[in-house]
């Protein structure tokens, strides 16, 4: 097949999520409680739906994605995938390139795959409202489109930075009937303490979370609802890799390489854990590559051990690589890379060995999102881009060492809202940050200890 654009009909829709969970040939950690002990489903009831909880703990294989769902998914899924030919004339490269398209959804990315099936799992069990967090602004946006069409309330802490860096995405979320509060607020005792501490905080996910959380916990008809990290969100996010792999087969090509930008791990997962199943049997072999900020390293310079997914330790402890949940991270423009932790399946796949993780600098990425726009026309958001960069470095290896190889990844959404980023780039005035090693000591220095 040597059609550009690979396109799968609506009949080709997935039906079934895919959970790696039941293909993992070793055991992840349990989440703990304050105390440092094991808990359990029940300990997550009072914030999430009984079906959400009952897939986050599942190891079956396969999860049914309800009718009500796929019904949503059809205004914009299968997604399409690309052959990059302009980008690999472009370097001149043996190497054939394909992605995956995300930025085709209504909210412009990956993330209405799991806000429409968190939406709608709590409207099955009567939530009058779902409170959740956002940094760039994608989740935010995101859930405001599903909590609209299920007939859901939706409040959304926004980390503050990116609230406003990114006024576009928060009149995105207003306009789909959503409450949008610049985080810290004074609304939440999480909230207050930070603002105590530093009344021109700009925020971090892990600020917006512990609010988000609180607003959950001390209401008894309102939920939270996570965009990335937990076993559900990722799972929800095959629908992805399971698309690309019909894709794959109808172009004739597998991929020898996988590549993702890495914030909190769902699209990153989302799109290689079905190519990763292939992997983890012994039925393929190839590389995945997370790709990460130096300003933000959490899977290149943290540590692999337990922390709070929050700023405040409402959350149970993860077992992950971290920064420390007291990281407050610097004012970089892809803002849904700017968490202290990543998801445990990820991590678990990362420690051992099975995905490689990268980190590059703010400018770099930049520049390789200017060689893709001039070439492929899509404007990338300042996340994905990560991965581009990744891949154009991959793509001149090949060229250089004279192999041939195949090249998938995701790009998880378009950059119409990151324009000031662009701006700011085009200009000259968009900065490098590396995160040096003694903030990041500091961090660690407050992780649990038991």
């Amino acid at each position: 097949m040597s059609e550009t654009k690979i396109l799968l009909s609506e009949n080709e829709l997935p039906t079934r999520w895919y959970n790696i969970a039941s293909d993992l040939p070793f055991s992840l950690d349990p989440p703990l409680g304050p105390d440092g002990k094991p808990i359990g489903p029940e300990a997550l009831r009072p914030i999430f739906p009984q079906e959400i909880i009952r897939q986050e703990v599942s190891t079956e294989r396969f999860i049914e994605i309800p009718q009500e769902v796929l019904e949503v998914y059809s205004l914009w899924r299968p997604t399409p995938m690309y052959r990059a030919r302009r980008l690999e004339a472009l370097l001149k490269t043996p190497a054939r390139i394909y992605y995956k398209y995300e930025g085709v959804s209504p909210a412009g990315s990956h993330k209405p795959n799991t806000a429409v099936a968190q939406a709608y799992y709590n409207k099955q069990e009567g939530v009058r409202k779902i409170a959740t967090e956002t940094g760039a602004g994608q989740w935010g946006s995101a859930l405001a489109f599903a909590c609209n069409l299920f007939g859901l309330e939706c409040t959304v802490y926004m980390v503050r930075v990116s609230y406003e860096q990114k006024p576009y995405r928060r009149i995105m979320m207003e306009t789909w009937g959503a409450e949008v509060l610049p985080s810290p607020t004074s609304r939440t005792g999480a909230g207050k303490k930070m603002l105590a501490q530093d009344s021109d905080c700009p925020g971090s996910l892990g600020i917006a979370i512990s609010e988000a959380v609180e607003d959950a916990a001390t209401h008894t008809d309102v939920n939270y609802s996570l965009g990335s990290v937990l076993n559900h969100v990722l799972l929800h996010q095959t629908v992805i890799g399971l698309e690309a792999k019909r894709q794959f087969e109808l172009a004739g090509d597998y991929p020898d390489i996988i590549v993702g930008c890495v914030g909190g791990g769902s699209n990153f997962a989302g799109y290689a854990f079905p190519f990763i199943s292939d992997k983890l049997k012994g039925a393929r072999e190839f590389r995945a590559i997370a790709v990460e900020p130096t300003a933000c390293p959490t899977l290149t310079k943290g540590i692999y051990t337990y922390d709070f997914g929050d700023a405040v330790g409402l959350t149970p402890l993860l077992k992950m690589y971290t920064l420390g949940s007291s990281f407050v991270p610097p004012k970089i423009h892809a803002g849904g890379l700017r968490y202290h932790g990543d998801a445990p399946l990820l991590c678990g796949l990362i420690k051992e060995g099975w995905i490689e993780a990268v980190a590059y600098r703010q400018t770099e990425v930049f520049d390789a999102a200017l060689v893709f726009a001039r070439s492929e026309g899509i404007i990338p958001a300042p996340e994905p881009a990560h991965a581009i960069k990744c891949v154009i470095d991959e793509a001149i290896r090949c060229r250089e060492e004279g192999k041939e190889k195949v090249i998938g990844f995701i790009l998880s959404g378009h950059g119409h809202f990151d324009l000031s980023a662009y701006e700011a780039y085009l200009s000259g005035r968009l900065e490098d940050y590396e995160l040096p090693d003694e903030k990041i000591r500091d961090a660690l220095a407050a992780l649990p200890r038991f």
